[in-house]
């Protein structure tokens, strides 16, 4: 299970804080309307952006949104160097006048002590105030704090919260509720309503969802065996660098089964999860007859996949 780390937007991520396990759009795309602020902050004018944010507050000192603006700049350090104090400061500000992304964002903080003295409870609440204004980051990452528990009560609620954002398109909530579908935990077991979302996580680009829903459709849990589509979505999540896709794609290079048998690729591919630490005692002893020019050949089509990963 993947779920073990909160998300925030795409602050604190440039900080090296946090692993980025859910790509949303531009924080403050919905806090601003089109003017100078946010047009120059999103054509990468940072500093201009910056300065148009303090010039409306000089004008509103109530204005929740460039005071978030300010807060991504600084999170992120675009223009500036990054500070987490300074950004805490900006969205305290915003998230008193009660701007759910401001509120999302400092509760992370809080919660993870970035930039401000950790007060889980604090920020706790202010996620699930957030998440109350309708803000979907804020209800995945509740959702991730409170499906550690080992109350029914609190994991049927992180499942909920799971949907709100999943519902908004939140790749990561996807993965995770499609997760909870198939193990039947916070909500009763579906394998046709976990292929659906991990599916539609997968075409957002997660790739924990490319390999869940392609061990679905391979196994035919959820929906009619396909090995064809097993295939492609385990190259997509391989290709991305997923050393679990990489084994199972080699396994069915292998033996040919939703692609092609060739023992090239299925080394090749092999070769490169097994580099990563993931060993295969089964394709180990299925491909030890190749040929030396084929082995050669495999080689280096591993190493080029390789140095395309990093």
């Amino acid at each position: 299970m993947v779920m073990k780390r909160l998300v925030i937007a795409t602050t604190l991520l440039a900080l090296g804080c946090l692993p980025a396990l859910a790509q949303p759009k531009p924080a403050v795309s919905h806090a601003l309307k089109p003017d100078l602020a946010y047009g120059a902050y999103q054509r990468g004018f940072f500093l201009t952006a910056k300065k148009e944010a303090e010039e409306r507050l000089k004008k509103q000192p109530k204005d929740a949104a460039a005071m978030t603006l300010l807060g991504e700049i600084y999170s992120q350090g675009l223009g500036v160097p990054a500070n987490p104090k300074i950004a805490a400061d900006w969205y305290d500000k915003a998230a008193q006048l009660n701007d759910p992304h401001a509120m999302s964002i400092l509760g992370l903080m809080m919660y993870e002590g970035i930039g401000v003295p950790r007060d889980a409870a604090r920020g706790k609440i202010l996620l699930e105030k957030s998440a109350g204004k309708g803000n979907a980051l804020a209800a995945y990452n509740l959702g991730l704090i409170m499906i550690s528990s080992d109350s029914p009560v609190e994991i049927a609620h992180a499942a909920m919260l799971f949907q709100k954002a999943a519902e908004a398109d939140i790749p990561d909530a996807q993965h995770a509720l499609g997760f909870l579908y198939l193990q039947g935990r916070g909500l009763e077991k579906n394998s046709e309503e976990a292929a659906k979302w991990f599916l539609r996580a997968a075409d957002n680009g997660s790739i924990a969802g490319e390999v869940e829903y392609a061990i679905l459709a391979y196994k035919g849990e959820g929906m009619p065996a396909n090995a064809e589509l097993a295939a492609k979505y385990f190259k997509r999540a391989a290709y991305k660098g997923n050393a679990i896709a990489q084994n199972r794609l080699a396994r069915l290079y292998a033996v040919g089964r939703g692609v092609p048998q060739d023992k090239v690729e299925a080394a090749s591919w092999h070769m490169l999860a097994a580099s990563k630490g993931l060993a295969d005692a089964w394709l180990d002893a299925d491909l030890r007859d190749l040929s030396r020019d084929d082995q050669a050949r495999a080689e280096r089509i591993m190493r080029e996949r390789a140095a395309s990963e990093s």
